[in-house]
């Protein structure tokens, strides 16, 4: 891909037209994956079917989509963008119409397949995108509007789907997704342009094979670890996620055209945003789930009370986003960074200190300066581990860290969920109430969670950026030099 394509946007396209249609698409993906929490017992009444169940709802969409992820990176340089984010979004959109139709069990679990598939392409390529048409130099911004979706998105999904399930029916809450989701899908037909160039990668069907085992089985393990870290079921799908994910990193090695190139990992700086990245997604999906469980279980507060709980902070972190986006424009990673995991860390120490009587506004502050603290950390150390990688990387690299993210916040939340349960065992066999080993098992799995965002913290001050114009001369060399295939056209 020439240079041109790489500094400054490609002539007769518009920019803020391709990022409103992908935000948009994005949106309603992620906004999906949360929202029928709140609404599966009505599920479970109205088709008459139990948690076991009723659980797989959530799960194979999470499976589905982890699955997707991996091979967007194929996808993204086989297939223009047009055709492909049609595709993608009219995957989901199909998938929400049979959901909201679907008459039984069945017919909803294809459809919820369906999103899926669709969804796992959208926010890889929308990340690729936005990498490809903004210049270094304001991908921060452009990144911090994908932060905005990331944290926006999945924090209002528990309260707007308690209002809708408690108000009208568990369909309404595919039927309003459904009509963004053609709005978009029609502009997109009319609107949208190809960016970016093809290279015509092969695909290599065993390295799928082992990748749909290895983050399918890693997913699916830790999803289900709720049940016992000694369930055969959890050992053997781990066992074989893990199995798996060794032979596809040592095939992706020995193949000229990887389905993912895991080299992007010899750019130390790459590594350790990918490291601090994981951590911090952690941080926040497991204290997303960790705090309704103290504030249902052990506070009896609703489930629509809970959503409201942690709203504020969803909504700050959603308004900083773009703004610290393009702080780091200017300033650059690092000393945002620090800053935003020392917020994140003062905030999160005294969750692991919660009582029966800790007060509901302090609860909503110290949340909200939580999400105030991610939203200096995630999108901005994300960006600067991109910046370091030459265009040809990037969708590799998307779809890596969107992979990682998945598969470590599926990972981080089932072990802060696994400390949550045995240390309440642990005080209700020591003679404690009910509602005060839920409480001390928050505050133990809210002490691991702070120890993560010090760990960060701590790396944090090893991520060296380079001078911001050297950067962007080395990108210029190595494009300039061909390193990487002669792109096909996008026609």
């Amino acid at each position: 891909m020439g240079n041109a394509v790489a500094q400054q946007p490609q002539p007769k396209v518009n920019i803020k037209l391709i990022v409103g249609i992908m935000l948009a698409g994005a949106f309603v993906a992620i906004l999906n994956q949360t929202l029928l929490v709140t609404a599966l017992p009505h599920i479970m009444s109205d088709l008459n079917i139990d948690a076991t169940a009723a659980q797989w709802l959530t799960t194979i969409f999470m499976l589905v989509n982890g699955i997707m992820i991996p091979v967007t990176a194929y996808l993204i340089d086989k297939f223009n963008t047009r055709a492909l984010f049609i595709t993608s979004i009219g995957l989901f959109a199909l998938g929400t119409l049979i959901a909201a139709i679907s008459p039984n069990f069945g017919i909803l679990l294809v459809g919820r397949v369906v999103q899926a598939a669709g969804a796992g392409i959208i926010m890889p390529l929308m990340q690729t995108v936005f990498l490809v048409i903004f210049p270094k130099e304001s991908r921060g911004a452009a990144m911090g509007m994908i932060g905005l979706v990331i944290s926006f998105a999945p924090a209002i999904g528990p309260t707007l789907s308690g209002w809708i399930v408690d108000t009208f029916s568990w369909r309404d809450l595919f039927y309003i997704i459904l009509p963004i989701a053609l709005i978009d899908l029609v502009i997109a037909i009319f609107a949208l342009k190809n960016v970016g160039q093809l290279r015509d990668p092969k695909l290599d069907i065993p390295s799928v094979i082992l990748s749909t085992l290895g983050f399918g089985g890693l997913l699916y393990g830790f999803s289900t670890a709720s049940k016992g870290w000694a369930d055969p079921v959890v050992i053997v799908t781990i066992a074989v996620g893990v199995v798996s994910l060794i032979l596809f990193v040592t095939r992706q090695f020995k193949l000229k055209q990887p389905l993912l190139e895991f080299r992007v990992f010899q750019n130390r700086l790459f590594t350790i945003s990918m490291i601090i990245t994981v951590i911090v997604f952690t941080a926040m999906i497991g204290a997303s789930t960790l705090l309704p469980l103290y504030i249902q279980n052990a506070r009896h507060l609703t489930a629509m009370q809970s959503g409201l709980i942690v709203l504020p902070g969803a909504i700050l972190m959603g308004i900083m986003s773009p703004i610290t986006g393009r702080i780091f424009d200017k300033f650059g990673a690092k000393r945002i960074g620090i800053i935003g995991l020392l917020m994140l860390t003062i905030g999160t120490i005294p969750f692991s200190f919660l009582t029966d009587q800790t007060p509901v506004p302090f609860i909503v502050i110290m949340f909200a300066l939580r999400m105030f603290g991610l939203s200096m950390v995630m999108m901005p150390v994300t960006t600067a581990g991109l910046n370091q990688l030459p265009v040809h990387l990037l969708s590799h690299a998307s779809a890596m860290n969107n992979t990682l993210r998945q598969v470590g916040g599926s990972i981080g939340t089932a072990v802060l969920i696994t400390i949550f349960t045995n240390a309440s065992i642990s005080a209700t066999s020591s003679g404690q109430g009910a509602d005060m080993s839920l409480i001390h098992g928050t505050n133990m799995a809210f002490l691991v969670a702070s120890a993560l965002s010090v760990l960060a913290l701590i790396m944090m001050f090893f991520l060296k950026e380079p001078p911001r114009v050297d950067v962007q001369k080395k990108e210029q060399s190595a494009e300039s030099s061909g390193k990487h295939a002669k792109p096909a056209s996008q026609s």
